[in-house]
């Protein structure tokens, strides 16, 4: 067991819930977690989802320059899987056999390359074993 774990885009965007929700105070101690530990990663998926959600449906949307910032200081630090051929491959044989969907199993096979035992996420089935990696949902 490496204790590696993986977030999933929700966590990251529940950081930024109003002051005093419970799910901002979960998604920002695992975020923290994350980055002092180094066992926690997230993926280029991760990184576009948040992107777009965070310019677009945030009650007050990032700038530009809010967002070159968390790129640099919490994203680009935490992204540690890459697009492949293989993570695709991978993310089919999980569609294939979980019945998730295209994108909920790309996030799946990022968590497996990058050798997690545990997805943290809000959008799948909690408890659920998936290629190795347990889901499960922090909130």
């Amino acid at each position: 067991m490496n204790g590696r774990y993986f977030l999933d885009t929700n966590v990251l965007v529940y950081s930024f819930e109003p002051a005093g929700s419970t799910k901002r105070r979960v998604a920002e101690d695992l975020i923290r977690s994350t980055l002092d530990d180094g066992r926690g990663m997230i993926s280029f998926q991760v990184v576009q989802e948040f992107c777009s959600v965070a310019t677009r449906k945030f009650a007050q949307p990032f700038t530009t320059a809010d967002l070159r910032e968390y790129l640099q200081k919490v994203l680009a630090p935490l992204c540690e899987i890459q697009s492949s051929t293989e993570l695709y491959l991978t993310c089919l044989n999980i569609q294939e056999h979980s019945g998730y969907s295209f994108y909920d199993s790309l996030i799946l096979a990022a968590a497996v390359a990058g050798g997690c035992e545990t997805l943290y996420s809000e959008d799948l089935q909690d408890g659920q074993t998936v290629a190795g990696v347990k889901i499960v949902n922090p909130f």
